[in-house]
């Protein structure tokens, strides 16, 4: 019986046959097959081994939007400068200790790696350049709204060779940041609301003894040595006034415009409601008598345009000094 079936249905198991040989070797292929682009083909998986030892050095970091900025006024900055010792590791420059290290490289799936403790989604690999996605993981939950961040990556040998440039010109600030800036600036101008960090700070010099100023640098002295830059986003600084009105201690926000004017904003700390208003006017005199007349200041800028920021005063008055 089983002989006359297959007798009978000779030319569909030649068929069936023939289809399963295509689709094996349809599948042989893919398993060859080099990972170019995430476009191209999401389900290879990626090697590093054809771009082994080629060293790669980050030149432009943005988000989504193609700009480095966002609206806060934070300035993404590329740092990043590897190669690929095989599947498995990396060795990349560690810009704290000043020195290349070798670290882990885990592939978990659907293009996304862990690359020296950081989640990266790769979007294109060549011998020439490298784009991640910068993935935002909470535990082990992916949130993919909010991993708006994209690193490019050129060969060095790309970049002198090819390009016939350099990493540093490659680095500069596009024109897309600029008219962004240009943009915020003049919504700041209008609604003070608006004002956002200044990526070259404000700059306040007294002058008079009579007032000391010292800016608060946050960063702790571990990490100052090994290459932490001060906190641009809402500088601090400590203020004492001599032979003051009173004695008095606040702590407040200012806003300083792109003119250089300084503006009372709001005290930090709590206060009871029967003080707010009373702490406010002696706080908002301080701001409009103390520092417009002893105080010199440059307005913070950000890409050579001057705009409205921030910044948060501890002051102290002596009446006696």
């Amino acid at each position: 019986m089983m002989y006359t079936y297959l007798k009978n249905n000779k030319f569909s198991i030649l068929t069936v046959l023939a289809l399963a040989f295509l689709l094996s070797a349809c599948g042989g292929g893919k398993k060859n097959k080099a990972y170019t682009s995430i476009q191209a083909d999401e389900s290879v998986k990626p090697s590093f081994m054809p771009v082994k030892g080629i060293r790669y050095t980050e030149v432009r970091r943005a988000f989504k939007n193609g700009v480095s900025f966002n609206n806060d006024g934070y300035q993404l900055e590329p740092e990043w400068h590897l190669s690929f010792l095989s599947d498995d590791s990396v060795n990349i420059y560690n810009p704290k200790r000043k020195m290349f290290v070798n670290a882990p490289l885990l592939f978990d799936h659907d293009s996304l790696f862990n690359v020296a403790w950081s989640w990266m989604r790769l979007r294109k690999l060549t011998r020439d350049s490298i784009i991640f996605q910068v993935m935002k993981v909470k535990g082990r939950k992916l949130n993919r709204d909010s991993s708006v961040v994209y690193m490019t990556l050129y060969a060095d040998d790309y970049i002198k060779n090819k390009l016939h440039t350099d990493a540093a010109t490659l680095m500069r600030p596009r024109r897309a940041d600029t008219l962004f800036i240009l943009n915020k600036a003049a919504l700041a101008s209008k609604d003070t609301s608006k004002a956002f960090s200044a990526r070259d700070q404000a700059v306040l010099k007294s002058k008079t003894p009579l007032l000391t100023i010292k800016q608060i640098d946050p960063i702790a002295e571990d990490d100052q040595r090994e290459g932490m830059n001060q906190d641009y986003m809402l500088p601090e600084y400590s203020i004492t006034i001599k032979k003051a009105y009173d004695d008095f201690k606040y702590a407040f926000s200012v806003r300083i415009d792109a003119d250089g004017s300084m503006h009372f904003l709001r005290s930090v700390n709590f206060m009871y409601e029967e003080f707010v208003a009373s702490s406010n006017r002696a706080m908002k005199g301080i701001v409009d008598g103390y520092f417009k007349a002893y105080l010199n200041v440059k307005p913070g800028t950000t890409l050579g345009i001057p705009h409205s920021s921030f910044i948060i005063v501890n002051v102290v008055g002596a009446k006696k000094g």
